[in-house]
């Protein structure tokens, strides 16, 4: 019997004839992405997360599933940005200063600048992202960044009106803030956050610093029965959202045209998030019967004055790196002012 010779062109017709027999459920571009998130499942912002990932997929239907790992129990925080940048999980969400030394730049949100509130540090922070664009963030498709609502001293069995209350206080804290509290005259303690509970309980140290948020979560505001606000050395902490290289360059266009469409959204949603976790927070200090002491102004500013060393120095560590720390002090502080005066608006910010 003699060979039946069947052409390239001939197979290649008979591909695309079976191809167009599929049901278009089968050709679709299908990817699974995993979610690694910084907060645990019934959290406030853990919800905002299930609503993006909802409507992203109602926006695509079967082109793409996100598959979402509350409360580190993919990775953990500290580890999520290198978890990213390597593909160990498509989208993770932690926060910047759990990587220290990472994100110069990105570092003026730790500082006692005086935020006044989630909306409004969440807003600054993106504004901080558009406008320098900092390298440091390249390596990763960052899909948005949010930030707390103010971060206080908290103490307990203690009264702090002025900074020489503070003078021989072992207040729990890190990063930038710690440098703060040694400012102030008080001894800051490394501490893991999941210890500080117990560590307040049993008098191991006299307090810590947190945004309102953490007197809910981890219920910081049963052990610790004074939050003293000096408006002008409150921090904020900032948290990322960032999606892996590869697997962004994988997904359909019409699927990153969808990512990109919910970033305005959600930014807000997230700084909406802190604001309601500050007015829990403080409810949840006040049922208790803690005290809530706002500190006279001259003396907030007399903290102010006393940690601009600690401003200085990121300044400093910015410009021995070539990174325009001096010109993103000065854009966030004008902004702050704007906050202050009453005329803050921005895109990010209903």
């Amino acid at each position: 019997m003699g060979k039946v010779r069947i052409s390239g062109r001939l197979i290649a017709l008979l591909l695309l004839a079976v191809c167009l027999s599929l049901p278009q459920t089968v050709l679709a571009r299908e990817s699974r992405l995993s979610f690694s998130a910084a907060h645990g499942p019934t959290a406030v912002h853990t919800r905002v997360t299930e609503a993006w990932i909802a409507e992203l997929e109602d926006m695509v239907g079967d082109k793409v599933k996100v598959d979402l790992y509350p409360g580190q129990s993919l990775i953990k925080l500290p580890q999520t940005f290198d978890g990213v940048e390597n593909g160990m999980v498509s989208i993770g969400h932690s926060v910047l200063q759990y990587t220290r030394g990472r994100f110069p730049v990105m570092d003026f949100i730790n500082l006692p600048l005086g935020y006044p509130s989630g909306p409004v540090a969440t807003a600054i922070i993106n504004e901080v992202v558009d406008k320098f664009d900092p390298q440091e963030l390249k390596s990763v498709k960052l899909l948005y960044v949010h930030a707390t609502g103010p971060g206080y001293i908290h103490v307990k069995g203690r009264s702090v009106t002025k900074m020489e209350d503070l003078q021989g206080l072992k207040i729990r804290s890190n990063g930038p803030i710690a440098e703060m509290l040694k400012a102030l005259g008080a001894t800051p303690v490394s501490l893991p956050m999941p210890e500080l509970y117990q560590a307040l309980q049993k008098g191991v140290v006299h307090g810590g610093v947190w945004d309102f948020s953490a007197s809910v979560d981890w219920k910081l505001a049963e052990v610790a029965d004074m939050t003293i606000v000096a408006k002008d050395t409150a921090y904020s902490l900032g948290f990322f959202v960032a999606m892996n290289k590869d697997a962004w360059n994988g997904l359909d266009p019409e699927v990153q045209q969808a990512i990109d469409s919910l970033r305005l959204k959600y930014i807000k949603k997230h700084g909406q998030a802190w604001a309601d976790y500050d007015q829990g927070g403080i409810e949840f200090e006040k049922k208790l019967g803690n005290s809530i002491v706002e500190i006279d102004a001259n003396e907030s500013k007399r903290w102010r004055a006393k940690v601009q060393p600690v401003v200085d120095a990121y300044i400093a560590d910015c410009e021995a790196k070539g990174l325009p720390g001096k010109e993103v002090i000065a854009y966030v502080e004008q902004r702050i002012k704007d906050a202050e005066e009453g005329h803050f608006v921005s895109q990010y910010l209903d």
